[in-house]
């Protein structure tokens, strides 16, 4: 078994060339959960695991209240990262807990279903809020403003995609409740 996860990759490109402290890294992975969701408690402990296998150096600088460790790449991290972006990416998959219930609506009431999937559009705002804050963000990152805006494009039109769609099961399931 190999030493290093998605999650380590994940924090090692974050940490990238400028460095980052653990608590900023959690507050990026939540932002951009849109893109890749990781437990905060794995964020937290992840950079303290990569640096004991020499993959992250750790410096302590000062903090609002107290003193906070920033981590940087090594060039053992630096390499493994570029080894593992040049092997082909995984298709992103996903668990949509809405489209299992879309399938089985044959089973339940259609206007519970549709009440269900509703409760998904505020989500979806504050998601799109996120994208547009990291947008704003990108601008303070020159070096990786064209990468970012890419991703971004992805989130906004996927969140875009899941409003037409939760759109159609409206339509779609609305005329199941009528008939």
């Amino acid at each position: 078994m190999s030493e290093l996860t998605t999650v380590s990759y994940v924090v090692l490109g974050l940490v990238g060339e400028q460095g980052e402290g653990a608590h900023d890294l959690v507050q990026i992975l939540r932002r951009g959960a849109v893109y890749y969701a990781v437990a905060p408690s794995q964020v937290y402990a992840e950079p303290k695991r990569l640096t004991g296998l020499g993959y992250l150096t750790v410096r302590e600088e000062p903090g609002r209240t107290t003193p906070r460790n920033v981590y940087s790449l090594t060039t053992e991290g630096r390499r493994a990262l570029r080894e593992w972006m040049s092997q082909p990416a995984a298709l992103p998959r996903m668990q949509n807990e809405a489209a299992v219930r879309i399938m089985c609506a044959d089973i339940a009431q259609p206007q519970r279903v549709l009440e269900s999937l509703r409760g998904m559009r505020p989500e979806i705002e504050r998601v799109l809020e996120d994208v547009a804050e990291m947008e704003r963000r990108a601008e303070a990152l020159p070096h990786r403003r064209a990468n970012l805006a890419l991703n971004n494009w992805f989130g906004r039109r996927w969140c875009e995609l899941l409003l037409e769609w939760l759109d159609e099961a409206e339509r779609v399931l609305g005329e199941g409740a009528d008939a």
